[in-house]
């Protein structure tokens, strides 16, 4: 082959491969044996067309919706926005957040406005220069749609974008129709309560880091408690599950966002993530995130699993970018029903760099100012649970008002 050839080759292969990884957000999590077929008969709201074709018939509906908003046929799925436009429903527009509306997004990037390439339809993006819808945007929209799958984690920013939708829809007289999909963390309630200095878009709400609750539910809450802007309440409508409850072993059949990639990484995010706050990896740049942690700084005696972040799909520039990091292997580890805060502490207390082990988005993501300080007075795991638990049984009394589901 001349060099010439050779090149295209090269170029060839490599598009293939990006292709495929790109794909990859869009496929079902690996190694679960129903794949797209739904668990112990759990039927998700956007599957249950009948309870709200109605309500949006002769209407002009935008969704606010990204990879995850499908409906489940058998072995395949289809997108929530294909099906309906197949039942003549008049969608005008499409609102994508954080990872944008085909979920390819890495975190934190910017989303810009767009027309989806397979409806025409104009995007616009809610992770961008607007959190928040704008008058404008839902000009001649009578209803607005929220179909996403949520992880039951505090910090998972689709909240927020449920938060700024509801408030957007409530100053502006629309509708909110929330279809509601299980929460694979739903079994427990654990973590601290954020507190009003540490609100930020990953974070908005008094509630713990795990809450135990719906996306549904959650909506409930928001509008009952009255959490938005001056108080203002939305017209929601939630449709609900058939056959879940807060006990219910849920697989998600695709991967929320580009680096939750499987149901361990789903269990462990909200114990992991809160190294996010400080100099350690949470396995971005790996194929492993959020199933393992390490950093250059930690014993490599101790912690003997080592990796280096390298760009890949789900982040380019990953921290620690082509540094060995020594950490735990976390994916064999049996599922956590509480929140794991022994892995943060013996990692501070074996770091070298104690001084630079914390950042401030480490108060964003616990909520607190108090467990940065725990951890430095070195209070122990048992310590430091201690001290949420009147905030835990207040918030308790609050969630228990907005249950849509039972307890088996």
């Amino acid at each position: 082959m001349t060099p010439k050839q050779i090149s295209k080759s090269i170029f060839l292969v490599a598009t293939l491969f990006l292709f495929f990884i790109t794909l990859s957000c869009q496929t079902p999590i690996k190694d679960q044996e129903s794949s797209i077929k739904e668990q112990k008969d759990i039927v998700v709201a956007a599957n249950q067309t009948e309870k709200y074709i109605d309500l949006l018939k002769d209407k002009n509906i935008a969704i606010v919706a990204n990879n995850t908003s499908v409906i489940f046929k058998n072995s395949s799925y289809q997108h929530l926005v294909d099906s309906l436009l197949s039942l003549k429903i008049n969608i005008t527009k499409i609102f994508a957040p954080e990872h944008g509306f085909r979920g390819t997004a890495d975190a934190g990037d910017i989303i810009n406005d767009t027309n989806d390439s397979e409806t025409n339809l104009p995007v616009i993006s809610l992770y961008g220069k607007n959190r928040k819808p704008s008058p404008s945007h839902l000009e001649n929209i009578d209803i607005v749609v929220f179909d996403m799958q949520d992880v039951g984690v505090r910090f998972y920013t689709y909240l927020s974008t449920l938060h700024y939708t509801m408030e957007a829809c409530a100053e502006n007289g629309i509708r909110v129709i929330v279809l509601d999909r299980p929460n694979p963390n739903g079994h427990y309630i654990d973590g601290p309560v954020l507190e009003e200095e540490c609100k930020s878009f990953v974070g908005m709400h008094p509630v713990p880091i795990i809450y135990g609750m719906t996306i549904g539910e959650y909506a409930k809450m928001i509008n009952g408690e009255k959490w938005l802007k001056d108080g203002i309440q939305c017209d929601l409508t939630v449709i609900p599950l058939n056959n879940y409850t807060y006990t219910s072993t849920y697989s998600l059949p695709l991967r929320p966002s580009p680096n939750l990639p499987n149901d361990k990484s789903i269990n462990l995010y909200a114990s992991i993530c809160l190294f996010e706050g400080t100099n350690v990896s949470c396995g971005r740049g790996t194929e492993m995130q959020f199933q393992i942690f390490g950093s250059p700084f930690l014993p490599g005696d101790t912690y003997t699993y080592t990796f280096t972040p390298q760009p890949n799909f789900g982040d380019k520039t990953p921290k620690h970018l082509n540094e060995e990091c020594f950490g735990l292997d976390l994916s064999k580890t049996e599922n956590l029903s509480s929140l794991n805060f022994s892995w943060l502490l013996d990692a501070y207390n074996s770091t070298s760099e104690k001084d630079k082990f914390f950042n401030k988005f480490f108060y964003k993501l616990a909520g607190t100012h108090d467990l940065k300080e725990q951890i430095e007075k070195g209070l122990t795991v048992e310590e430091i649970k201690a001290t949420w638990q009147k905030d835990l049984v207040a918030f308790k009394k609050i969630r228990a008002k907005y249950l849509l589901y039972q307890a088996e």
